[in-house]
């Protein structure tokens, strides 16, 4: 166990732990909160406060009965239950555990030594480490002064390369802002005949910009583009490991193979659960706005410099070293996210519950002003 002490070298090796990839890297991101204080306040993972909505717990505690079996016989149903609540069919959409595993099989199957992944920075890191530690070529193109992907460059790097797998995470993970609707469709009809365009929608549910929209209507044309969804961020289930991804058949065909097995039972009735009631998602939307815009005002009556969030956390310009701010928040008991390297004076912190945040504002204030608790 790390001591509190050598907390500000771990993180300040977090960079380098990052860059290796893989496991290593998990693994050291981990390791910054083991001595977390009892009682800590978890706001480092964009997880949602309120975990697996009623319905879901319900069927989950049934299911826990009969979890000694594999129950392959009932998963093309549970396929055909997620593609019709976004209107696809089963053969255009791909479940795995979480995300990440989607995110993992369009890495594998669509970036090569010859094809490289092209991607915003900073954006969620798990597909670039992957591609890294495979030996694929990864191109980085900085954001907008918006904090937007900057769509024209990455269709330039895509011409460059003849092909290859865009990614674009909207909102983005971790500055909380979004690309256009306009931008992206723009992107879709001027990408190389040979690249792919693979959106990762893990939190548009919390964006209620109109400037906004889902990719989901570029894959019912059978564009070239690949939509991944979870269950883990409005819907609590991020423990459960559930994911989607939508795409053209013949994508989902070549993903396919790269499938782990099916998702664990209990957490395919967790999903059966929440999509059974269709009040979740607008209700934990409304909720979490609240919230999100009660700290945002706070932010600014204490002349808090922020980036505008689109999602369920928010990027906060501390004006010194992230790190050094990480470390105390946790000696404080509150634990928030890593660092990130292009934004070396910005913290992000994801928006919990009002209770979370009101424990959030008080060590934050303290941190800056050099206070102790």
């Amino acid at each position: 166990m790390i001591s509190r002490r050598g907390f500000g070298k771990t993180l300040g090796s977090l960079a380098m732990a990052s860059a290796i990839g893989g496991e290593a890297a998990f693994a050291q991101r981990g390791a910054v909160h083991l001595d977390a204080p009892p009682g800590t306040i978890w706001l480092n993972a964009n997880e949602h406060p309120d975990g697996p909505p009623t319905s879901s717990m319900m069927l989950m505690a049934s299911a826990m009965q009969v979890s000694g079996r594999y129950h392959y016989q009932e998963f093309p149903a549970f396929y055909d239950l997620v593609a019709r609540s976004e209107q696809f069919d089963a053969s255009q959409m791909l479940i795995g555990a979480g995300s990440s595993e989607i995110l993992h099989n369009a890495v594998e199957v669509f970036t090569s030594p010859a094809r490289p992944l092209i991607v915003p920075d900073p954006t969620f890191e798990f597909p670039s480490e992957l591609a890294k530690a495979a030996g694929h070529p990864v191109i980085s193109v900085p954001l907008r002064k918006d904090y937007a992907a900057d769509v024209k460059r990455l269709a330039e790097e895509a011409d460059k390369a003849k092909g290859g797998l865009v990614y674009i995470c909207n909102p983005n993970n971790p500055t909380a802002s979004i690309t256009p609707k306009e931008d992206i469709a723009w992107l879709v009809a001027n990408l190389h005949r040979d690249a792919i365009l693979l959106v990762d929608e893990a939190y548009l549910h919390f964006a209620d910009s109109p400037k906004v929209d889902t990719a989901l209507g570029y894959v019912r044309q059978g564009k070239n583009v690949i939509v991944a969804r979870t269950f883990s961020k409005i819907y609590g289930m991020a423990g459960l490991r559930i994911g989607a991804a939508y795409a053209k058949p013949e994508f989902i065909a070549k993903m396919t193979p790269y499938r782990n097995n099916v998702i664990a039972y209990v957490s395919a009735q967790a999903v059966i659960g929440a999509l059974s009631d269709p009040t979740v998602v607008p209700q934990r939307r409304q909720k979490m706005a609240a919230t999100r815009n009660a700290l945002c005002t706070w932010l600014k009556e204490n002349k808090i410099t922020y980036i505008e969030p689109h999602a369920n956390f928010m990027m906060i310009d501390v004006g010194r070293p992230a790190p050094q701010v990480i470390a105390k928040m946790l000696t404080k008991g509150v634990a928030i996210g890593r660092p990130f390297p292009t934004y070396p004076n910005m913290i992000r912190t994801t928006i919990g519950s009002d209770q979370d945040m009101a424990v959030f504002r008080k060590a934050f204030l303290q941190v800056l002003q050099g206070g102790e608790a």
